[in-house]
């Protein structure tokens, strides 16, 4: 039977951020027992907890590079989601040594703490960085799902399911690019550009949700699992912001910022071809062999020659109008273009 969301305890790492808020609001409503939300700002947390005022969150200061700290939050839980991480790209590229103490030290302090506990099951978040990694960021990130993979490989009988899942952009998260744009639309700027041509696959916050959850109810360990995402350029994104607030569709070109890629990739040729095509999803098992190659030389390696990489530039190209669209579905978006629209209307 799989797990219900119902009557169950979960930790939530990085809980304050923008999957974590989402994914705290969307267990509420699923009637979970407790929600315990792990991170490091006290600040968010109170703001959270006035906000949501509900008896069912537990809130814990601590950081996911200290063990004991996520060891005492794990305690009691049945089922954990690990957000918590450095996420931007260009911090990463000046501090690499941090991204490596939180993305890789403190993901395996999550994962030993969820064994040692006896955590049913625990989701990671990774990113489509951590294909053919250019940046700091997504080497840590690729790390980090080799640190989920290692610890199915090693311990095929243990009591957690420990599994990756792994997406793009998600639109309107803190720190993405959607909201930038906006606010330098509202202050009577141009939005700031990198790369007109440049490609990134858009997801929203729901889908990434909906991505976490599937694989709580389906993974096995050291499966990642991959949400189908559209993609279009940085530049159809900027005028399609610009269309919307009603301003001309004109932006500043930075040029590509320290560790960025033209595109991103969501699985490799390799990975598709042993991948699972669930319709939404796709699932990458773990290779679970050991290191004696040789019992496994009659088995050879799946041809992928024919095969091409998942990335955001042969993926589906969103249309201007299509991504005006899509914006429109996010309730910030929406609530931001109707507030412009009231003020417009003469008294």
């Amino acid at each position: 039977m799989l797990p219900s969301l119902s009557d169950r305890r979960f930790l939530i790492t990085g809980g304050t951020g923008s999957f974590g808020q989402t994914m705290v609001s969307r267990l509420l409503d699923a009637g979970a027992a407790e929600i315990r939300v792990l991170s490091r700002d006290e600040s968010k947390q109170d703001a959270m907890r006035h906000r949501l005022g509900d008896e069912r969150i537990r809130y814990y200061v601590g950081d996911v590079r200290d063990y004991d700290s996520v060891l005492k939050a794990a305690r009691g839980t049945e089922f954990v989601f690990h957000a918590a991480a450095l996420k931007q790209v260009p911090s990463c590229e000046f501090f690499p040594l941090e991204a490596v103490r939180t993305n890789i030290l403190g993901s395996a302090h999550v994962v030993d703490a969820c064994e040692r506990v006896g955590v049913e099951a625990l989701v990671l978040l990774s990113t489509d960085k951590a294909v053919y990694p250019v940046n700091a960021m997504g080497m840590t990130k690729a790390i980090m799902e080799k640190v989920a993979q290692a610890h199915s490989r090693n311990n095929p009988a243990a009591r957690t399911r420990v599994c990756c899942v792994r997406y793009g952009n998600v639109m309107y998260s803190r720190g993405s690019v959607i909201p930038l744009f906006i606010d330098q639309i509202r202050r009577g700027g141009l939005p700031t550009v990198t790369e007109p041509t440049m490609t990134r696959f858009l997801m929203s916050l729901p889908q990434s949700v909906e991505l976490v959850e599937h694989a709580f109810r389906y993974g096995q360990s050291g499966d990642v699992f991959i949400r189908k995402a559209d993609a279009c350029t940085i530049g159809d994104l900027a005028e399609a912001v610009c269309n919307l607030f009603g301003v001309p569709a004109k932006f500043h070109v930075l040029g590509i910022r320290h560790g960025e890629k033209l595109y991103e990739t969501l699985a490799s040729r390799e990975e598709l071809s042993h991948a699972e095509d669930l319709g939404d999803f796709l699932r990458v098992p773990v290779d679970s062999r050991d290191l004696n190659y040789a019992l496994y030389v009659d088995e050879g390696d799946l041809d992928s020659g024919g095969l091409a990489d998942y990335n955001s530039h042969n993926a589906r190209r969103l249309t201007v109008p299509e991504i005006e669209a899509l914006l429109l579905t996010l309730p910030e978006v929406r609530a931001q273009v109707d507030a412009l629209a009231l003020t417009a209307v003469p008294a």
